[in-house]
């Protein structure tokens, strides 16, 4: 498919590594819950392959591929494995309950890597690749075997890796610009050269990998297409190491919306594009910057006159796509505290938002308590409620509780009351403004030695009685999370927010104890 006189929409392969080089971004880690939601959406918006995971950097990375691999029911799924065979056969066991499961190996391939990181000549790591993917091979049909920091490698060096990595069985080859360093035109020309130049390049598809550090991601992944690529690896929001990566979004929509000059096929049911962003941001604990395209809150937004006059007199004249094309439907009133399960249920369906039994019942609860406390309940409302469960369904930490004295006259104090493990603990606490005295009556009950490095709130939606959503981050030795709370009290989602936080370093074995003095 990928080496085949180009036809009038040739298939265009969508690698979704949300979930693996997605988590990798600083403060990203996702429970089981959510990376289960964000597969089964993933599966159903019809990504080819789901990246799961990297089965051996530990055992939640491995129950999460091997959970998922039971689960999705059309996607491929894939788990990473460096040239190693402890992590191939790792991988090989993590994704064998898949109806499709695919080993994604990787080894370094540049002089740069290959004399400070690998340390091993260029012979050396031909023989690794053979090994390796061989090893892949016996365990699995589709393997994918990357270059890694290939568009800093000697050509000729390449188009030799290349060619082992087929000849031992790579179904896939990916070419990836690991540093975020080519330019489209450099790109395209390195996709078209090693196709050229290795005698069994027919028997691959190739596959673009690209981070945006340089901004370009994008559109040195389209360039990959014009190279003869037929795979593009992606992110939900581009998120990823460093800068990040790709954005499906941006992909999947520039290839529909410019079918005039790529004339490719992808397969994804774009209204789902979203909801998905969405999920993503809150699982990750990411938010979208307003002016992202397709999915940030103002790219359909016009607020200059001429803009807006033209828009008035016909859409096409300042938009390329339409909101509905990318699934953005305008805000919803209908839902209320007078609302129904029934009503409730198919409003879920409307947002294409599938829960479980116990899952529903506990959504539909916490969507009265807000409709008792909030004039009109938003569709952002919803998902926030629903994102909300998602990410706290497993805490061990859980918000009981909370009062605050605050004013022009301090210092604020507050009055918490914490359900850990089973028990509960009160604390009261003064501060430096109110959020202060919360976090420092949870700082007493829950000893830590976590830093905080990002506090932030915005509005849910509009109007006076919006939810809050706050977002959180700690840092506890080398790691680092982030978290969200979501409530119509600034203060409660503060604290849900840092709770949140705390369950993650906890998950993370971050030692956490309750001070026993509280215990009420």
């Amino acid at each position: 498919m990928a080496n085949t006189t180009q036809s009038a929409k040739d298939r265009v392969v969508i690698f979704d590594t949300t979930l693996r080089d997605g988590e990798q971004c600083p403060g990203a880690t996702m429970t089981l819950d959510e990376k289960l939601a964000v597969a089964e959406l993933l599966d159903g918006m019809g990504v080819d392959i789901i990246e799961a995971g990297f089965p051996i950097a530990s055992n939640g990375d491995f129950e999460a591929v091997s959970e998922i691999a039971r689960r999705t029911k059309r996607a491929t799924v894939a788990g990473l494995a460096r040239a190693i065979p402890a992590d191939i056969a790792r991988a090989g066991e993590a994704v064998r309950h898949a109806e499709r499961g695919r080993i994604h190996t990787f080894v370094s391939t540049s002089a740069i890597h290959l004399a400070h990181q690998m340390r091993k000549t260029q012979d050396e790591v031909i023989e690794i690749i053979l090994k390796t993917v061989t090893q892949a091979r016996d365990l699995v049909e589709d393997v994918e075997w990357s270059a890694m920091d290939a568009t800093r490698t000697d050509i000729d060096y390449l188009c030799r890796c290349v060619e082992a990595a087929i000849r031992s069985g790579a179904t896939t080859i990916n070419l990836p610009d690991t540093v975020g360093y080519a330019t489209p035109q450099e790109y395209g020309a390195m996709f078209r050269s090693v196709r050229e130049r290795v005698p069994n390049a027919d028997k691959a598809i190739f596959s673009v990998h690209c981070h945006n550090d340089l901004g370009l991601a994008v559109a040195n992944s389209l360039a990959g297409l014009e190279g003869g690529a037929r795979q593009i690896e992606c992110t939900v929001n581009g998120i990823g190491e460093r800068a990040g990566n790709a954005a499906l979004e941006e992909i999947v929509m520039a290839i529909r919306t410019r079918a005039d000059v790529m004339p490719y096929d992808t397969g994804i049911d774009t209204t789902m594009l979203t909801r998905a962003s969405k999920l993503v941001s809150h699982a990750a604990n990411f938010p979208v910057q307003y002016n992202k395209a397709i999915v940030g809150r103002n790219a359909f937004a016009h607020e200059s006159g001429i803009h807006q006059d033209g828009m008035l007199k016909h859409s096409e004249t300042y938009e390329i796509m339409t909101p509905a094309s990318v699934g953005l439907a305008k805000t919803s009133l209908v839902m209320g505290k007078h609302s129904g399960r029934a009503a409730f249920k198919s409003k879920l369906a409307e947002l294409g938002i599938s829960l479980s039994d116990n899952q529903f019942q506990d959504v539909f609860e916490r969507f009265k308590d807000l409709a008792d406390r909030k004039k009109h309940v938003y569709d952002e409302d919803i998902e926030a409620l629903v994102d909300e469960k998602l990410a706290t369904a497993h805490d061990r930490i859980k918000l009981v509780s909370l009062s605050v004295i605050a004013g022009t006259r301090g210092p604020q104090r507050a009055t918490m009351k914490i359900e850990m493990d089973g028990r509960t603990f009160t604390e009261e606490a003064d501060g430096n403004g109110p959020v202060d005295a919360v976090f420092n009556a949870i700082h007493a009950i829950v000893p830590h030695d976590a830093m905080l490095e990002l506090y932030q709130v915005h509005a849910v939606t509009e109007g006076t009685d919006a939810q809050a959503e706050v977002s959180v981050r700690l840092k506890a030795g080398e790691r680092s999370v982030t978290a969200r709370g979501a409530d119509p009290d600034t203060l409660v989602a503060s604290a849900k927010a840092y709770l949140s936080a705390l369950n993650k370093l906890s998950a993370a074995s971050v030692r956490l104890h309750a001070q026993h003095a509280a215990v009420v």
